[in-house]
């Protein structure tokens, strides 16, 4: 049922749409909520996350573990995807094939990642639909609290039809 209404919502009411996949997405990962890692914004091949800083995310040097940074990125390359794939989410399979990190400088405090597609959604919906997949990288800046880049990644991620 939700296959057939989703599209329909999302030509009138995007927003709600992206909400729903938000919230849907904070509630049914079980290691990013292990980690406190808060998805808070979503939007057409768009996402937000953050987490906050905390003794159980903390390496031996005191900074947020590497692997919390790298989650903290997945995740919001993730909602980004599926900020892009928003109309169609529930008839594909994304997979990330593929992620690169760069820690560029110590992480202290909270952090935020914004990730990003290179191309708006309809693009790739369109080669989604054309080619009966698609791949595509999401680029994303994580920032401490005071606004500095501490790491980059790229997820590239592999769209096609669900499976029966």
């Amino acid at each position: 049922m939700l296959k057939i209404i989703l599209p329909l919502l999302f030509k009138v009411r995007p927003k709600m749409v992206y909400d729903m996949i938000r919230q849907q997405m904070a509630g049914s990962l079980p290691f990013v909520r292990h980690c406190g890692i808060d998805l808070v914004a979503l939007g057409d091949g768009v996402a937000e996350a953050r987490v906050t800083d905390r003794a159980e995310v903390k390496n031996h040097l005191g900074t947020p573990h590497a692997g919390v940074i790298f989650t903290l990125a997945e995740t919001a390359s993730g909602g980004a995807m599926a900020g892009a794939m928003a109309p169609v989410l529930m008839n594909v399979r994304p997979v990330a094939a593929q992620a690169t990190i760069q820690y560029l400088t110590l992480a202290k405090g909270d952090l935020r990642a914004v990730a990003r597609t290179g191309r708006p959604g309809a693009a790739l919906r369109a080669e989604l639909e054309a080619e009966g997949k698609v791949r595509f990288p999401v680029e994303v800046e994580i920032t401490d609290d005071a606004g500095q880049p501490v790491s980059k990644m790229v997820v590239e991620w592999y769209v096609s039809p669900k499976r029966p």
